[in-house]
Order: C-alpha cells, then structure tokens, then sequence
C-alpha cells in the first residue's frame, strides 16, 4: 500500500453535473424564499387586492376592506374595465390619478387647472371615467383628476365615488355599501 492509495481520486470528487445542481437547488430555494417574502409585503400593503362582493339578506350589495398595516384601504379595483390600485381618501374631493396612469389608460385629459395638495399648488387636469368599480360597486361617468406630481400607480378613491355609498367603519375594516 503506497501513498497514491490514500489520496482522493476523481471518482471521489463530486461530478460538474452534480455541483450544478446543488447550485440551482440554491438558486430556486433562495428565489422562492424572496417571491414569499414579497408575496407577504405585498399583503401587508394592499390586504383588499381582490375583494369580494356581498349581498346582505335585504338583498343589498357591500364590500368590506381591511385596513392595511399602515392604516389605510388599499383595495384592487377597476377603472373602465382596467384593473388598478385604489387607496380610500376621504379628505379628496374627487378620484385623483398619477399622469402614468392616465396614460396608460389611454384617458382624455383637458386642463384642470391648479390644485392646492400637500406638495403646494400643482397644474391638473380633469378627464371623466366611464366606471369606477370595487368589487362590482360601480359608479358611472365619475369625474377625475389626473396629477403630474403623483407618485406611483395608485389611484386615489376620493369622495366623488365615495358619496354614493354608505361607509361604516368598525374596528379595522371599511364596509362601502350601496344605499338600500
């Protein structure tokens, strides 16, 4: 028995296949752990991003929301059909809209004029939606507000949608109701 024997040989090493693998095992581990995480994060930010319509034994149509971990409803709607984020902002007189959006929607935009937000006075413009819709609580010919200044893609859902229905707020949820 010489030395020669006591070394490893090729066959001991793992094979190019075999490292390969454990290095993709890695790879797709690692990335189901970050779709996960966002998947989480997503949810803490936008806990409403399909809600679901009820109908009370009146036969009268609502939707509950649930308050995001910020302290704000955030819930998946749908803009002429189009599906969007909508953040409930009662202190808005009228549903607001990042330029983007607008765009990307393929809106109409006429001057607006200028508004006083929290950023100071802003140039707008105006556009008219042909629906806004949570969850099958839908308005009609709602006018809207489109802002250069906006960031992001949420829309805000202000009191022009909102005053057509009943709000009831218990706890952390927001219940959006028709009118019996």
């Amino acid at each position: 028995m010489g030395m020669a024997e006591n070394f490893p040989s090729t066959r001991d090493m793992p094979s190019r296949l075999g490292k390969a693998m454990l290095i993709a095992a890695w790879v797709v581990g690692l990335a189901l752990l970050v779709l996960l995480f966002q998947n989480h994060l997503d949810h803490q930010r936008n806990p409403n991003p399909d809600p679901a319509l009820r109908v009370d034994a009146d036969g009268v149509p609502s939707v509950v929301l649930q308050r995001n971990r910020m302290g704000h409803y955030v819930a998946g709607g749908r803009i002429n059909g189009e599906s969007v984020t909508f953040l409930v902002d009662t202190g808005a007189t009228a549903v607001a809209l990042p330029v983007a959006l607008a765009e990307r929607l393929e809106l109409p935009l006429l001057p607006g004029g200028m508004s006083k937000t929290a950023n100071g006075l802003v140039r707008t413009w105006t556009t008219r939606l042909d629906s806004v819709d949570v969850a099958g609580l839908t308005a009609r010919n709602v006018r809207a507000v489109v802002m250069p200044n906006m960031p992001g893609d949420e829309v805000l859902l202000g009191m022009n949608y909102l005053k057509r229905f009943e709000l009831i707020q218990r706890g952390d949820t927001l219940t959006l109701r028709a009118p019996g």
